[in-house]
């Protein structure tokens, strides 16, 4: 393509389909009061001339970039890419695109992401998880559309969109209860972890809420932690049997750390279900292919993603955005069995 076509103009565009500016400019803005004859006449200029908007000039000019800031955690975790997939296709039929950054869990490289999405103008903020601190998030929320998914903060109950995880882990710790089981370990993650991070520390409190329901003081030495990633799954099971308490099910807080858990048991010859029973969270869609299938609590990440961009686009638009409150439900499988 020579250096004239990609320099196409509206200029150029009016003089063949013998126009004025101003109709080929309320045309690409897709304005009424346009002739249905010059209308096709334009667009058909724009066809043959092969015209690319240019995008930045567009959005000095509007004071609008038709961008959506998506700022996440981890790319390529089943649960969070679940999310961004909801996202895309929640945009799928606006006007508006994302620009994805990762904060990778780590504060400043999460700030640099916030402020390299913040400095190009995107008409809307989605954050999925994070460990941003409310005040900072008020600050972003004053001056732009700002939707934070996968936390609960009290102070900003208009611009959060969770799941109730303190549910999901009561539920799933309920079960084993009623399948049998009373000596439960649980695979967490790290006190600063949770501290910043509700998810987590929610589907702690849920486990030890099942367990006193159901008259059982909780044992901090069948609790464990991890960092969300398989191999953490493997060493924690090696320190719970390294403490010499005996276990008889494990509630992994996601199925990550549940799919390491598994294996470090099968290292050991013990057999799940049979001597273990083993319950994750999240459902990832590998879950129902580990041997034995997984039972896990299932977090509707793609619903929640797709409720997020409905609310960002509302909130862009001046409406209130719906904002749904989610709830995990338990996928039974092949992990758990009766505990004689």
């Amino acid at each position: 393509m020579s250096n004239r076509e990609n320099k196409i103009t509206i200029l150029d565009i009016a003089e063949k389909a013998q126009v004025s500016p101003s109709t080929v400019s309320r045309v690409l803005r897709n304005s009424a009061g346009v002739a249905a004859k010059k209308r096709d006449a334009v667009l058909q200029a724009v066809d043959e001339l092969n015209y690319r908007p240019n995008i930045f000039a567009q959005s000095l000019a509007s004071g609008q970039s038709m961008t959506i800031g998506v700022l996440t955690q981890n790319f390529g975790s089943p649960f969070y890419d679940g999310i961004l997939q909801g996202i895309l296709q929640g945009l799928e039929h606006s006007n508006y695109w994302p620009i994805f950054a990762d904060g990778r869990w780590q504060p400043t490289v999460e700030e640099q992401s916030l402020t390299l999405l913040l400095d190009r103008r995107v008409d809307g903020l989605i954050i999925v998880g994070g460990q941003f601190d409310e005040a900072a998030l008020q600050k972003v929320a004053a001056e732009t559309p700002l939707i934070v998914v996968g936390r609960e903060l009290p102070t900003m109950p208009d611009h959060c969109l969770y799941l109730d995880n303190f549910q999901g882990a009561y539920q799933a710790t309920k079960y084993l209860l009623d399948m049998g089981h009373r000596r439960i370990a649980h695979i967490t993650a790290a006190v600063g972890y949770q501290k910043s991070v509700d998810d987590v520390f929610r589907r702690r409190a849920g486990y030890e809420q099942a367990l006193r329901d159901a008259g059982l003081e909780p044992d901090p030495q069948l609790v464990v932690e991890g960092d969300l990633q398989q191999q953490s799954g493997v060493l924690a099971v090696e320190m719970l049997l390294a403490r010499g308490r005996s276990f008889s099910a494990i509630f992994a807080a996601n199925d990550q750390m549940a799919l390491g858990a598994r294996l470090a048991l099968y290292r050991r010859g013990i057999r799940v279900p049979d001597d273990v029973s083993l319950v994750g969270f999240d459902n990832m869609p590998s879950a129902a292919y580990m041997v034995p299938p997984l039972t896990t609590a299932h977090q509707p990440a793609v619903p929640m993603g797709e409720a997020a961009a409905r609310a960002i686009l509302a909130m862009i638009n001046g409406r209130i955005p719906d904002l749904p409150r989610f709830e995990a439900e338990l996928v039974i499988r092949e992990s758990v069995s009766r505990q004689r």
